[in-house]
């Protein structure tokens, strides 16, 4: 039998819970997936517009692409010759 993870919050209102959405991050409070929400902002939605589309705030907005921007950042690529 798995454990239940207890929701964890990644960083500033970006959570995980292995009970939501199959442990995906997702806005803290909400079933909506982060990654969703930073798709959305690249697909040319504005802030506001992704905000009232999924219910959700224009602070979560900003929370989802900071929470894209520092995973990026942990991110390294090896390149050989």
């Amino acid at each position: 039998m798995l454990a239940r993870v207890k929701m964890v919050e990644l960083t500033l209102g970006i959570t995980v819970d292995s009970s939501v959405r199959f442990g995906k991050p997702v806005i803290k409070g909400t079933r909506v997936p982060a990654d969703t929400v930073v798709a959305r902002v690249a697909l040319g939605l504005g802030i506001k517009e992704v905000a009232e589309e999924y219910d959700i705030t224009e602070k979560d907005v900003y929370n989802a692409l900071n929470y894209a921007a520092r995973r990026l950042a942990e991110e390294q690529i090896w390149i050989t010759a």
